[in-house]
């Protein structure tokens, strides 16, 4: 496990509502439904513990949501925890620049609170427009490269661009 990457016995925090005001579900799914007007095969990238693939998935009108994580403790857990309740949801093993599905697969590819993570951030997006349909969305959210009172280091934190 590097330093950059989040540790999974932590994965409690991920679960902390008050993730929800940082990155309000509602409002992100308000500015991208200007161009999922008919949603269908969403992508997590960094799901973690599928913290926000479920909301996106009450959002999608009946759609489908492949949680991607490198560990398999995160896959492990949305197996244990949200599978019965969300069947689709469905958890996936991925590598740092891989995801094991077919090209032109998903209407919306997403990553929350990973990039920061990534050692060759341009590699993973290269392998999100893989999988992304020719008129489908890709969008990330991650954090401000400023000192807050939360979050990873600043060291490892990118500039918007």
């Amino acid at each position: 496990m590097t330093e950059k990457k989040f540790n999974p016995q932590k994965l409690d925090k991920l679960n902390n509502p008050d993730r929800m005001l940082d990155v309000p579900p509602a409002y992100i799914w308000d500015k991208l439904n200007l161009h999922l007007k008919n949603s269908g095969l969403f992508i997590d990238i960094g799901a973690g513990t599928g913290f926000f693939a479920i909301p996106f998935l009450e959002y999608s009108n009946g759609g489908k949501i492949y949680a991607c994580d490198i560990s398999d403790i995160m896959i492990g857990w949305m197996q244990d925890n949200i599978c019965d309740i969300y069947p689709s949801i469905l958890p996936l093993q991925m590598e740092e620049h891989a995801v094991p599905l077919e090209d032109d697969l998903a209407d919306l590819v997403y990553m929350i609170s990973l990039h920061h993570e990534i050692d060759e951030p341009e590699e993973l997006l290269k392998e999100a427009f893989r999988l992304l349909k020719d008129n489908g969305t890709i969008f990330i959210v991650d954090w401000k490269n400023e000192e807050m009172s939360a979050g990873p280091p600043t060291s490892i934190r990118y500039e918007p661009g």
